[in-house]
């Protein structure tokens, strides 16, 4: 007696394959489009900037060491304090760094005050805590300038 084996579709496999690759890579490109959209930066509005001469940044220093790969990390502490009369969802700030001749190398934008943070309600302070890695070899080893960038009222 001759017993066939049962009779198997050679494209059965590769396709249940492909579709698996391409439903997994389609969900891959979704996930990593919406979790890496930019933040939207926080305007600074004609009644934020005349609300900025109540922000108050206090105690500012600035650290920088060498990390084990050799690289130099900066950190610039400080506290904000809220002298005026609103309660402050948001506050962001550009930290700019020159070189020896003036020309800026680095502008980041940062927040210090945050929702996720608390907020900054009036007559509140907050510390705050900016690490940089990205600093350019050409900086000039000096305290970068801070400029309010952006307020948000809660």
């Amino acid at each position: 007696m001759d017993i066939k084996p049962p009779a198997r579709s050679a494209i059965g496999v590769p396709v249940y394959i492909l579709a698996a690759v391409v439903v997994l890579g389609g969900a891959l490109f979704f996930y990593l489009r919406s979790a890496h959209k930019p933040a939207q930066d926080v305007p600074l509005t004609p009644e934020a900037k005349a609300y900025v001469r109540n922000l108050k940044l206090e105690g500012v220093t600035m650290t920088a060491s060498e990390s084990y790969f050799k690289q130099v990390l900066v950190e610039i502490e400080g506290t904000i304090g809220n002298a005026g009369d609103r309660n402050l969802q948001t506050v962001e700030i550009y930290c700019i760094f020159y070189d020896n001749y003036g020309q800026m190398v680095l502008r980041k934008r940062v927040p210090i005050v945050s929702q996720r943070m608390g907020g900054l309600r009036l007559g509140d302070s907050k510390r705050f805590r900016l690490p940089f890695d990205e600093v350019p070899d050409s900086w000039n080893h000096v305290m970068p300038q801070l400029v309010i960038a952006g307020v948000r009222f809660s």
